[in-house]
């Protein structure tokens, strides 16, 4: 069945329609500026028309048939994958955090403060250092 202009667009649609935005916006025939202003109004839209404004003056992209990267690394040489990469820099950044509020505490108060940032990082990097070395290298599916 045909979808008519006048029918309501399901977030899916407008999903799909946000990616062929981002697609046209990489390959440079769309500007950030455009790119955004266009990613409102698709969010405002309700019927299959007035997502089909938003690309009218663009040509079709099929989304399934992209360019392969050129710099593709087999996953085995890769080493840990992308969420336990994400898992270690947050644990990185919130330690860090917590070391800068600790010096901040330890200067203002006239003297040096329990190291109680070790009790944020110690168990959370414990784990994650367990995690890295004894888990599997490949995210859960």
């Amino acid at each position: 069945m045909a979808n008519s202009p006048e029918m309501r667009a399901s977030d899916a649609d407008r999903d799909r329609v946000a990616a062929v935005l981002r697609e046209h916006t990489a390959q440079g025939r769309i500007t950030m500026d455009e790119f955004n202003e266009r990613l409102e109004q698709l969010y405002k839209s309700k019927t299959y028309g007035e997502l089909a404004k938003l690309t009218a003056d663009l040509p079709d992209v099929d989304l399934r048939n992209r360019p392969a990267k050129k710099t593709q690394v087999p996953a085995k040489q890769q080493g840990m994958h992308s969420g336990m990469r994400a898992a270690w820099g947050a644990w990185a950044t919130a330690s860090g955090i917590n070391w800068v509020i600790w010096l901040i505490v330890s200067i203002t108060s006239g003297g040096m403060v329990y190291p109680w940032p070790l009790w944020v990082m110690g168990p959370w990097g414990a784990i994650l250092l367990m995690s890295t070395i004894f888990g599997s290298n490949q995210p859960k599916k």
